[in-house]
């Protein structure tokens, strides 16, 4: 979550803009937004309402804020479970974009070496795959891993996080078996 703030940060550029949080869940990422980015957020629950969340299943209704569009759209963790609907979740979110707005969001390294985690998901889809969907959509402007790790979960160990925290590089032979998940950073087409 903090390398998402962090690219948000750094998007915005001091400047005000609005912010869509798709599968936000309680808002934690709203309280790492610098002064000037207006958080908002959609999740299929929503534990403490708030003028600045709507609770909507995006499956069953299109993605979509009282009609506003905006300057970053991100989602985090949620493209794992779109299933079939991932082709339609991009583009809705591609529509929500302002012109020159970005969509940052992250996605699980199916290509890990430890594959036993996969069963929870509905949307399990190798990085090539993924990023070729995406692509359809969006055009790529940087991605990269936002862990690596042996086992195929965040780190824990305090050393391998503060270690990780800035990296952003995708390398050769290790990123493919040992990413996490990967952070990507798209603009509109």
């Amino acid at each position: 979550m903090r390398k998402v703030a962090r690219e948000v940060r750094r998007i915005a550029r001091g400047r005000e803009c609005d912010l869509l949080d798709v599968g936000c869940g309680p808002g934690s990422l709203a309280r790492l937004m610098p002064p000037g980015v207006r958080y908002h957020g959609v999740d299929i629950a929503i534990p403490a309402p708030a003028p600045n969340l709507l609770e909507m299943d995006i499956i069953e209704e299109p993605v979509s804020f009282r009609g506003q569009t905006f300057d970053v759209i991100v989602a985090q963790g949620l493209f794992e479970y779109a299933g079939e609907f991932q082709a339609k979740l991009f583009a809705e979110i591609a529509g929500l974009l302002n012109d020159g707005g970005r969509f940052v969001l992250t996605y699980q390294n199916f290509g890990h070496r430890k594959q036993e985690i996969y069963w929870p998901y509905s949307n399990v889809q190798q990085p090539g795959d993924f990023r070729r969907d995406l692509s359809r959509f969006f055009r790529i402007e940087r991605s990269y891993p936002g862990s690596h790790n042996w086992n195929h979960s965040q780190p824990g160990r305090t050393f391998m996080k503060v270690s990780q925290a800035r990296l952003t590089l995708d390398i050769p032979l290790i990123s493919p078996v040992l990413a996490v998940d990967y952070l990507y950073i798209c603009a509109t087409r």
